[in-house]
């Protein structure tokens, strides 16, 4: 299964930028799907969470920023994100999954870069 994430970039601290990820599968609908980030030097983490339910969790640090949504016709998960800081500086990869036991699979990563 491919997952093609794009749409990172260099951006000023206040900017916008909205970040896409198609996956290649044909069964997109029934995946939970997700963002992580990865800065230099850190640990990955995740960014936001869309599960069953429509359920959606983000990092504390995104909140209110940042907006994650799905199209299944597109198969494609995007990551809307506002008023970018500096330290949203990161590599960020999607992710689509099932559940635990199940296969888990990512992109390839897009690189976000903030300027102050």
């Amino acid at each position: 299964v491919q997952l093609q994430a794009s749409g990172g970039g260099l951006v000023q601290a206040g900017d916008s930028l909205r970040l896409s990820c198609v996956a290649f599968i044909s069964t997109f609908s029934d995946y939970f799907v997700a963002w992580h980030r990865q800065a230099p030097g850190e640990q990955r983490e995740l960014v936001a969470a869309l599960v069953a339910g429509g359920r959606i969790t983000y990092a504390d640090s995104v909140k209110g920023r940042f907006t994650i949504s799905r199209d299944n016709a597109k198969s494609t998960v995007y990551l809307q994100m506002n008023s970018l800081k500096p330290e949203d500086t990161a590599v960020y990869s999607c992710k689509i999954y099932r559940g635990l036991g199940r296969p888990i699979y990512w992109g390839q990563g897009t690189l976000v870069t903030v300027s102050s």
